[in-house]
C-alpha cells in the first residue's frame, strides 16, 4: 500500500509529501505519529517544497547578474551604507508604494551588490523581479527593433514588480535608446519599482540621458521620493581577506 501511496504521490506532482512520507517509511516513524499530525506534516512538507521551487523559479527567471544575499552586506563605516536603510528596504515595502531606489558610487564599490541582494529578497517575497545590466538591455531592445519583438519585450519588462537597471549611465543614451528608456520609465510609473545603480551621481544623468525635455520627464518619474544610497570607499574587489560578497563580485568581472 505504501509503494503505491508513493507511485500516486509523485505522479501528481506532490513532491514534498513524497520524499517526507518516504523519509518516514523509511526511518520508521510513522508510528510516531496520529493520523492528523501525519496529514499535518506530510501538508507542511508539500507547502515547503512548493514555496522553495517558487523562489527557485523566480530568481532564475530574475536572470540575476551573480547571487547575493542581505545577509552578507557589509557595513564598513567608510562605505557609507546605513544598515537600517538596507534592512528597511530589504522588507520590500518599498514596492508596494511604487517607489525607487538609486544606488550610486565608484566602480567595484558594491551597488550591484547590493541592488541584487535586495532583489532576492524580494523574488522570496513573491515579487516578479528582472535584473538588467542597462547597455547590454538597450542593445538588446535595438535589435528586437528590427526582428519584431521589442513590444513583447517592453511588454515583459512592465510586468515586473520590481526592475533593476545595473551600470546605468556607462555610455550616453542615443535618441533610440532614449526613446525606450521614456517609454519604459512611463509605463512603470506609479505602478511598479525601479532599482538603479550608477557610477555617476545623479546630478549626472541629464547629460547621459541627453535632450533635457526628456531628460527632464525620466528624471522627475525615477528621482522623486526615491530612496537614495551614496557609496564611498575603496574598491571591494581590492580589498582582503576575501569575504562571501567579494567573491560573488570577483568571480563575474
Amino acid at each position: 500500500m505504501n509503494t503505491n501511496t508513493l507511485d500516486r504521490l509523485r505522479k501528481l506532482k506532490f513532491y514534498g509529501m513524497y520524499h517526507a512520507f518516504k523519509s518516514c517509511i523509511e526511518t520508521g516513524q510513522t508510528s510516531q505519529y496520529t493520523a492528523d499530525e501525519l496529514l499535518a506534516h506530510l501538508v507542511e512538507a508539500e507547502w515547503d517544497d512548493r514555496s522553495n521551487r517558487r523562489i527557485e523559479r523566480s530568481i532564475m527567471s530574475a536572470k540575476f547578474r551573480y547571487k547575493a544575499s542581505i545577509e552578507n552586506v557589509h557595513y564598513q563605516a567608510d562605505r557609507s551604507i546605513d544598515r537600517n536603510q538596507v534592512m528597511r528596504l530589504a522588507d520590500c515595502t518599498f514596492i508596494d508604494r511604487y517607489e525607487n531606489v538609486l544606488i550610486t558610487g565608484s566602480t567595484g564599490i558594491g551597488k550591484s551588490y547590493i541592488a541584487s541582494a535586495i532583489g532576492h529578497q524580494a523574488c522570496i517575497q513573491g515579487y516578479r523581479v528582472f535584473y538588467a545590466n542597462t547597455p547590454k538591455l538597450f542593445a538588446k531592445l535595438k535589435m528586437a527593433k528590427a526582428d519584431g519583438s521589442y513590444l513583447k519585450d517592453v511588454a515583459r519588462l512592465e510586468r515586473q514588480q520590481l526592475l533593476i537597471l545595473d551600470d546605468f549611465g556607462i555610455q550616453p543614451f542615443d535618441a533610440q535608446s532614449r526613446a525606450a528608456l521614456m517609454e519604459i520609465i512611463e509605463d512603470r510609473h506609479g505602478k511598479t519599482s525601479l532599482i538603479i545603480t550608477s557610477q555617476l551621481p545623479v546630478s549626472k544623468w541629464y547629460e547621459v540621458i541627453g535632450e533635457k525635455t526628456i531628460a527632464d520627464a525620466i528624471l522627475d518619474r525615477i528621482v522623486h521620493d526615491a530612496h537614495r544610497m551614496e557609496l564611498t570607499g575603496e574598491s571591494m574587489r581590492r580589498k582582503r581577506p576575501k569575504t562571501p560578497e567579494i567573491k560573488d563580485l570577483e568571480n563575474n568581472f
